[in-house]
């Protein structure tokens, strides 16, 4: 690989897909949390609505999806959007319907003695919910949410195929321009590991910290600790399933 290739295309594609991997999680994040606590409403109507949503998005391809935002809703609604924005709105709602059912399972698996505290302490639901519920249920989040995180970021290679010039794009790239595969796809698998290996960190550092916040002893972080079994909440909402 000449250093020119890799200098103007596949250093812009690494951070490209850094980018779209942080954007989509962070929109991914932010559907996943009021989805998940509506599936839990004593409201069959919000129920519904929130399970619909989980549902649909579930069971569609993101990349079809992806291709919908890209090439369909400008062509229906006049409006026009960056690529790499189309694959945001994508992988962010679609992951944000997985996230969604990890919330709702976390907040399920807090004891039910647990809430008939709060009642008997006179909370309102939003206190039960602030104060009792979710400081416990967040602890149990957070290894399904590794794995999730871990699957957008293998998932933001989709990208490349609606032209945004990701570091898969860029390696497909160089390989046609060098006709040299092997390095390169070597290079891109290491890179998706490296990326992965960070973010699993990250994510057992801040669960480490959340269960010292709620009085549980945190497990120790050996080399590869985030190869765990599983947890009660990865058996309910699948997310130690590979």
């Amino acid at each position: 690989m000449s250093s020119q290739f890799f200098e103007n295309w596949f250093l812009p594609g690494v951070w490209i897909t850094v980018q779209v991997t942080l954007l989509s999680a962070a929109l991914a994040f932010v559907i996943a949390f009021p989805i998940g606590v509506l599936r839990t409403s004593r409201l069959w109507i919000v129920r519904f609505l929130a399970g619909m949503y989980f549902e649909i998005f579930r069971s569609t391809s993101s990349l079809v999806f992806m291709f919908w935002i890209a090439f369909t809703v400008p062509m229906l609604f006049r409006i026009s959007f960056e690529p790499l924005f189309a694959g945001v709105i994508a992988l962010g709602i679609t992951y944000g319907a997985y996230g969604s059912e990890i919330v709702r399972g976390a907040l399920a698996a807090v004891p039910p003695a647990q809430r008939e505290a709060g009642i008997a302490l006179n909370f309102t639901p939003t206190q039960r919910l602030r104060r009792i519920e979710l400081p416990q249920a967040w602890p149990e989040m957070l290894p399904p949410f590794n794995n999730l995180l871990i699957e957008l970021l293998k998932g933001t290679s989709l990208v490349s195929l609606i032209a945004v010039a990701d570091m898969t794009f860029a390696g497909d790239l160089v390989r046609l321009v060098t006709t040299d595969s092997g390095p390169i796809y070597t290079l891109l698998l290491g890179l998706y590991f490296v990326f992965a290996f960070i973010l699993t960190r990250g994510m057992r550092l801040l669960e480490r910290h959340a269960k010292k916040g709620v009085g549980q002893a945190p497990e120790k972080l050996g080399l590869f600790s985030g190869v765990r079994s599983k947890s009660s909440i990865d058996v309910i909402t699948g997310g130690g399933a590979k």
